[in-house]
Protein backbone atom coordinates (compact mmCIF):
# COMPACT_ATOMS: atom_id res chain seq x y z
CA UNK A 1 0.00 0.00 0.00
CA UNK A 2 1.34 3.26 -0.77
CA UNK A 3 1.90 5.48 2.68
CA UNK A 4 2.84 9.01 3.13
CA UNK A 5 3.69 9.83 6.70
CA UNK A 6 1.00 12.72 8.05
CA UNK A 7 2.04 13.37 12.07
CA UNK A 8 1.43 10.13 13.74
CA UNK A 9 -0.81 8.96 10.62
CA UNK A 10 -0.24 8.23 7.32
CA UNK A 11 -2.63 8.92 3.97
CA UNK A 12 -4.54 6.29 2.45
CA UNK A 13 -5.11 6.78 -1.09
CA UNK A 14 -9.43 6.65 -1.21
CA UNK A 15 -8.78 3.63 -4.40
CA UNK A 16 -7.66 1.22 -1.71
CA UNK A 17 -10.84 1.12 0.07
CA UNK A 18 -13.91 -1.26 -1.23
CA UNK A 19 -16.54 1.14 -2.14
CA UNK A 20 -18.92 -0.05 0.73
CA UNK A 21 -15.77 1.10 3.69
CA UNK A 22 -15.39 4.67 1.66
CA UNK A 23 -18.74 5.23 1.40
CA UNK A 24 -18.84 4.05 4.92
CA UNK A 25 -16.64 6.30 6.07
CA UNK A 26 -17.75 9.50 4.09
CA UNK A 27 -21.30 9.23 6.00
CA UNK A 28 -19.81 9.10 9.09
CA UNK A 29 -17.67 12.06 8.46
CA UNK A 30 -20.39 14.07 6.96
CA UNK A 31 -22.60 12.98 10.00
CA UNK A 32 -19.76 13.47 12.67
CA UNK A 33 -21.19 15.21 15.69
CA UNK A 34 -19.07 18.45 17.10
CA UNK A 35 -16.84 18.81 13.81
CA UNK A 36 -16.88 21.83 11.74
CA UNK A 37 -16.71 19.52 8.25
CA UNK A 38 -19.34 22.28 6.22
CA UNK A 39 -21.49 19.26 5.25
CA UNK A 40 -24.30 20.03 7.05
CA UNK A 41 -26.65 21.93 4.83
CA UNK A 42 -27.37 19.13 2.12
CA UNK A 43 -28.69 15.98 1.89
CA UNK A 44 -26.83 13.50 3.58
CA UNK A 45 -26.78 11.78 -0.59
CA UNK A 46 -25.60 15.63 -1.85
CA UNK A 47 -22.38 15.57 1.00
CA UNK A 48 -21.37 12.29 0.27
CA UNK A 49 -21.02 13.13 -3.29
CA UNK A 50 -19.46 16.16 -2.86
CA UNK A 51 -16.65 14.82 -0.86
CA UNK A 52 -16.54 11.84 -3.04
CA UNK A 53 -15.73 14.52 -5.70
CA UNK A 54 -13.40 16.22 -3.52
CA UNK A 55 -11.13 12.99 -2.74
CA UNK A 56 -11.59 12.19 -6.80
CA UNK A 57 -9.78 15.85 -7.80
CA UNK A 58 -7.28 15.15 -4.78
CA UNK A 59 -8.89 18.04 -2.64
CA UNK A 60 -9.39 16.04 0.26
CA UNK A 61 -7.68 13.19 1.62
CA UNK A 62 -8.04 10.47 3.95
CA UNK A 63 -5.53 9.51 7.06
CA UNK A 64 -5.43 6.99 9.65
CA UNK A 65 -4.02 7.85 12.30
CA UNK A 66 -2.09 4.84 13.83
CA UNK A 67 -1.97 6.03 17.26
CA UNK A 68 -5.95 6.68 17.73
CA UNK A 69 -6.71 3.63 15.07
CA UNK A 70 -9.21 6.54 13.70
CA UNK A 71 -10.01 7.58 10.09
CA UNK A 72 -10.24 11.57 8.85
CA UNK A 73 -10.89 13.20 5.89
CA UNK A 74 -9.10 16.59 5.84
CA UNK A 75 -8.25 19.21 3.06
CA UNK A 76 -5.26 18.80 0.65
CA UNK A 77 -4.58 22.30 1.60
CA UNK A 78 -4.59 21.59 5.47
CA UNK A 79 -2.36 18.84 4.31
CA UNK A 80 0.00 21.35 2.86
CA UNK A 81 0.05 23.65 5.01
CA UNK A 82 1.61 21.52 7.71
CA UNK A 83 4.70 20.67 5.63
CA UNK A 84 4.08 17.00 5.88
CA UNK A 85 3.56 16.50 2.07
Amino acid sequence: MERFKFGSGVIVPYRKLSPEALQGLIEEFVTRDGTDSGYVRKSLEANVRRVKRQLQQGLAVIVYDEQLQTCNIISRRDLDESGSD
